[in-house]
Formats: C-alpha cells, sequence, structure tokens
C-alpha cells in the first residue's frame, strides 16, 4: 500500500507546491465563502483611493463577508503593473475586473480613477445589466476620466453632451458627485444618527444612534439627493476625533448631511438597480462596530436578502485589522495581494 501511495502524494504535493506561486502572484484577493446566507453570492470589491486606505477596508469588508456571511469575494486593488504590488497612487490600472461578469454585487471605494477602455467596460457592462452597487466614501468622485475617452461621460462633474450621465457616475448610480468637506477634515470626526423615518429599514437592523462612527469628516452633498434616495443614516459633525466628542454647535449640524442613503438607478434605459451608497468608509471608519454592521447588512439588502439579515448581524474582524490613518502617501509599502 505505502509502495502504491507514495507516487500519488509525491505527486499531489508537486502540484500543491506548483499551485502556489500561481495564487500568491494574482494581482487580487479571493476569499471563499464558508456557510451563511450569503453562500452562492458573489461579490467584487473595487479598491483605489490614495488617501482613505480602501485596500484595507475592503480586505477586511470580504474577509467578514465570507467568513461570517458565506459570500465569496474578489478584492482588487491599483496595482503598479511594474512591481505587482499594490499602489494606491497607480491611477490607471486596477486588474481583475472581468470577476465583474459573474458578480452579484459590486462594492466600490476608488478615487479619481483614470482606467483604460478595457478596463472601464467591464464596469459599464455590469451597471447596463442593473447589478446592484456600494458605493463607499470617495466612490462619489470615482473616476476622473478625460473629455477624449470613450468613458468620459464616468468621470467625476461629467458636462458633456450625453444628458442622462450630467455630474458622472457619482451622481447617476450612487446619488451624488464630490462636493466638499462639510466636517472639518482631520479635526471634526462622524457620528451616525439614524434618519427619523428609516428606523425600521433591514440595513439598519440591529443598529443604534452612535453605533455608526468615523474619524473621517461628514462630505457635503446637496439637498434633497436625486430621484428615489432615501437617507437612512445622518451625519453629525463633533468637535474632535474621538466618539464621544460633543457635537458641533450651528449650521453644520442644521440639518444634518446624509451619511448613508439607498436609491436605485438605470443606464441608458437599462434595467434598475438597488443601490446603497455611503459617504463613510475608510479604513479607520472601520473600527465601529456599527459601521461594519451597516456595510454588512447592504450586502445582504443589495442582494436581495434583506429577508436574511439577522437581528444583530456577525461583524467580528477577521485576523489582523490595524487600519493605518488616512492621509495621502500613507499605504503600506511593498505589499502584493497573495499577502493578504
Amino acid at each position: 500500500m505505502y509502495r502504491l501511495l507514495s507516487p500519488l502524494f509525491a505527486a499531489l504535493t508537486l502540484v500543491l507546491v506548483a499551485a502556489r506561486p500561481l495564487a500568491a502572484d494574482n494581482p487580487w484577493l479571493e476569499v471563499s465563502g464558508a456557510t451563511g446566507p450569503g453562500q452562492g453570492k458573489n461579490v467584487v470589491l473595487i479598491s483605489g483611493d490614495e488617501e482613505y486606505r480602501s485596500e484595507e477596508a475592503l480586505s477586511q469588508l470580504a474577509k467578514i463577508l465570507a467568513t461570517h456571511h458565506g459570500f465569496s469575494c474578489t478584492v482588487l486593488y491599483a496595482i503598479d503593473p511594474k512591481t505587482g504590488e499594490i499602489s494606491p497612487n497607480t491611477g490607471n490600472n486596477i486588474p481583475g475586473l472581468e470577476a465583474l461578469a459573474k458578480a452579484d454585487l459590486m462594492v466600490i471605494a476608488t478615487r479619481f480613477r483614470t482606467l483604460p477602455d478595457e478596463q472601464m467596460k467591464h464596469i459599464d457592462d455590469y451597471l447596463r445589466a442593473g447589478k446592484p452597487v456600494i458605493g463607499m466614501r470617495t466612490a462619489t468622485h470615482a473616476f476622473n476620466i478625460p473629455k477624449d475617452r470613450t468613458y468620459a461621460h464616468y468621470g467625476n462633474g461629467y458636462g458633456g453632451e450625453k444628458k442622462d450621465w450630467a455630474d458622472g457616475f457619482g451622481r447617476l448610480v450612487l446619488g451624488e458627485k464630490w462636493i466638499s468637506h462639510h466636517g472639518h477634515h482631520g479635526k471634526e470626526s462622524t457620528r451616525g444618527i439614524i434618519a427619523p423615518d428609516a428606523k425600521e429599514h433591514p440595513i439598519l437592523r440591529g443598529i443604534a444612534d452612535g453605533d455608526i462612527w468615523g474619524p473621517t469628516d461628514v462630505y457635503g452633498v446637496r439637498l434633497p439627493l436625486p430621484g428615489d434616495s432615501k437617507p437612512l443614516v445622518l451625519g453629525q459633525v463633533l468637535t474632535g476625533m474621538t466618539p464621544d466628542s460633543t457635537p458641533v454647535d450651528g449650521k453644520k449640524n442644521e440639518p444634518m448631511m446624509p451619511v448613508a442613503w439607498t436609491k436605485t438607478y438605470t443606464v441608458e434605459g437599462g434595467p434598475s438597480g438597488r443601490v446603497f451608497t455611503t459617504t463613510m468608509g475608510s479604513s479607520t471608519d472601520m473600527v465601529a462596530e456599527g459601521t461594519r454592521r451597516m456595510l454588512v447588512n447592504a450586502c445582504y439588502w443589495a442582494t436581495g436578502l434583506e429577508d436574511k439579515i439577522p437581528e444583530k448581524s456577525c461583524v467580528d474582524v477577521v485576523g489582523s485589522f490595524e487600519p493605518r490613518p488616512f492621509g495621502f502617501n500613507g499605504a503600506k509599502k511593498g505589499m502584493k495581494p497573495g499577502a493578504l
């Protein structure tokens, strides 16, 4: 028996050893779903911003979704093509977007990306199919496409011939483009207050006032938000950078800006898709359990599983999660997706 099995084990060992470097060299992260209501659903999470560590936030969100809820996740990154390393300052390359063809949900947290047409086409095809979208933080200004490109209309503040695309991807799909820092950036953090008529929304199940918090500031939006947008969480601007800081006095909180809302979108007469947008979502915002729970619940809702959202969804951190402070040029150097 030993003589018969030894060659088999040797061959199997060679196959496994040969497979490891191939998996490690992929410029993306794949996390297979365990058991849970999300089993069979594929989520593609697209990072790529210079400031808010989306590469950290979406990697951890993927692990939570897969480990505790059964979603299979693929995390994409801005990659330096010369080194294969995660490089948030590389604005023109996010490999792996073809995974969107089989995705049940796209989660995007990019900032001013100038992607080539062959990469943008995967995003465009996904949206034309009316599939659900979750946008986080800088996704309101996800793209900055030159005027002579095929997908120029995705650019933040677009004002060209395609009138339906006025102000670009942010406004049409997510509900707002980049407007302003409403809170004092780096000085005034954000406390989430449930909108008065949204307390029973399934995305907010298990979440109370103050559970959602983040050191990033409230973004300004134009009120009312467009179309069928429904604010879920309002951002109370705080005087400091801790969850127990007091609210600022005056107009910044009168009224409070929405920091999370739902809506639907259509692209050029195509089918309608569900959207959840939050202007929170930096990696440091995800230290708060309530912020993580909001995002997990939103993934259930976006994929049509709102009746499966637990009374208090498990959002325990998976593995090590020590997010770096937000700020430009603060990403960890020399990291390849395989290291995650």
